[in-house]
């Protein structure tokens, strides 16, 4: 295929100079009715891209095909059968896919340590959740991938799961064995999707962890704002073989997506495609060598240590650097807020003991400098010492699930103290974000130990934005009528 093209940024070209004058939405008119002191921060750029897609950047009929050639040429870059747009993340994307393999009270096997969009996709689906557990790393409070055994022991287990969802990379970089935990899939006859958000960039690069689609996972879905260069929002999820269909796929995102995307998305999508295609290898060739320089550089400054898991995990994406920070006598969430405040540097993902640093293609010399320099700086620093966080073992965070998902969080519910709350069943997610894995999900037992983490991570800086009780004083469990009933 012809990886020149960017058909959507065509399309938006032609919509400029042929000077369409509209009368559909958008309402703001290309930015002719936006308050200039929006254009001041925005500028009328952003304005001027964003055009409907039905007779705006296509015709009445999308005749033309514009988006559809642009998921062509995506799938076809990333060795994919199908590619199909998201414009509402990798959130839908996976929610999607989910929906594709397994329907209400249908069983899925899902990691454990999933993102809160699946667990948002098991409760408005009604499927029946088969957990497997991740590959925890009691030392370091980490969980990995599952392995490929076992996926294989679940299945013989629950042959009557529909199929098995992987998350691969984890928000710390580490990956599972997908061509080995696929063959396993496939040898039962089922599918596996792979949220893959955070690897967008991995089938542009041979020194890069393996790309699903290239170890044969049947639904692959990705975060291009993560780690590409797309806009907020944009994600892509791929399709490969013949077990999932390729319409079902498509109207299930019918179903959950929006009827008003936007070419802000699409458009970026597309740009991103023909950029990595014609430069990719590059470019990541580049920032591969700038990674390996800059973690050097890091570990080398005292009580700071780069963490390296090539004995625990299938393979490591290196353009995240995870430091650990405990050596400093402080916490990650005081090393992260200390690093914005002063520095002018944010990261993004922080706990109890380590942050993490995630290098793009567009990272250079000058950004990857003031990294370093800012760590550095971070030495100097005088902050308290952080507020414990109580750390369950492995075998005190596996919760007992005593209800679905589904049934839990639409049950009738109370909100108990939290001191009355161990014992009774979640009605709602507790959840550290980032990375956006829930400690506690509707339907299952909560534990002291459990609730200790969770309430001794929020005195200590951990974010959890789901509970009712921001402040967790209280709990939402299921009422003790619906208990009964259950």
């Amino acid at each position: 295929m012809d990886h020149s093209r960017a058909p959507v940024l065509e399309a938006l070209q032609e919509f400029r100079s042929r000077g369409y004058v509209p009368f559909t939405p958008p309402g703001h008119r290309q930015g002719r009715g936006v308050d200039p002191r929006v254009l001041d921060v925005l500028g009328r750029e952003v304005f001027e891209a964003d055009v409907i897609a039905l007779n705006g950047l296509d015709d009445r009929l999308m005749s033309g095909g514009v988006i559809e050639h642009a998921q062509e040429l995506m799938a076809d870059a990333v060795h994919a059968s199908h590619a199909f747009f998201s414009t509402c993340g990798s959130s839908l994307s996976v929610k999607s896919a989910m929906l594709s393999v397994a329907g209400p009270h249908e069983k899925l096997i899902v990691p454990r340590h999933a993102h809160k969009s699946v667990v948002s996709g098991l409760i408005l689906s009604g499927v029946c959740p088969v957990w497997i557990s991740p590959q925890w790393d009691a030392e370091r409070h980490l969980a990995h991938p599952p392995s490929a055994d076992q996926v294989r022991e679940i299945f013989e287990a629950e042959p009557e799961a529909k199929g098995m969802l992987l998350v691969t990379p984890t928000d710390y970089g580490t990956c599972g064995d997908i061509q080995a935990i696929a063959e396993v899939c496939h040898s039962f006859g089922k599918p596996l999707i792979v949220d893959e958000a955070w690897g967008a960039h991995l089938p542009f690069h041979s020194d890069l962890p393996p790309w699903g689609m290239d170890a044969d996972a049947d639904v692959v879905v990705t975060s291009v704002h993560k780690s590409g260069a797309a806009v907020e929002q944009s994600s892509v999820f791929h399709l490969q073989g013949s077990l999932v269909d390729p319409a079902v796929l498509k109207g299930r995102e019918d179903l959950l997506g929006t009827t008003s995307p936007t070419s802000l998305v699409y458009a970026t999508l597309d740009g991103w495609r023909r950029h990595m295609v014609q430069q990719g290898e590059a470019m990541l060739t580049a920032v591969l060598a700038l990674a390996e320089s800059t973690r050097a550089a890091i570990d080398s400054l005292p009580g700071l240590h780069v963490m390296e898991f090539d004995d625990l995990v299938h393979s490591f994406d290196p353009l995240k650097i995870v430091i650990d920070v405990s050596g400093l006598h402080i916490s990650g969430y005081q090393a992260t807020d200390w690093l914005r405040e002063h520095q002018r540097v944010t990261l993004g993902l922080s706990d109890h003991r380590r942050v993490v640093a995630q290098l793009t293609h567009a990272d250079d010399h000058r950004t990857a400098t003031k990294l370093v320099e800012a760590l550095q700086a971070l030495l100097a620093a005088d902050l308290p010492a952080p507020k414990p966080v109580d750390l369950p073992s492995p075998d005190e965070l596996q919760l007992e699930t005593a209800m679905l998902p589904r049934d839990a969080f639409f049950a009738e519910v109370e909100q108990v103290p939290a001191g009355q709350a161990a014992g009774r069943i979640s009605a709602e997610m507790i959840t550290p974000y980032p990375p956006g894995a829930s400690a506690i999900l509707p339907g299952e037992v909560i534990t002291d130990e459990v609730l200790d983490y969770v309430r001794s991570g929020l005195a200590a800086g951990m974010q959890l934005p789901d509970p009712a009780d921001s402040d967790l004083e209280s709990v939402r469990v299921v009422s003790s009528r619906a208990q009964a009933r259950s």
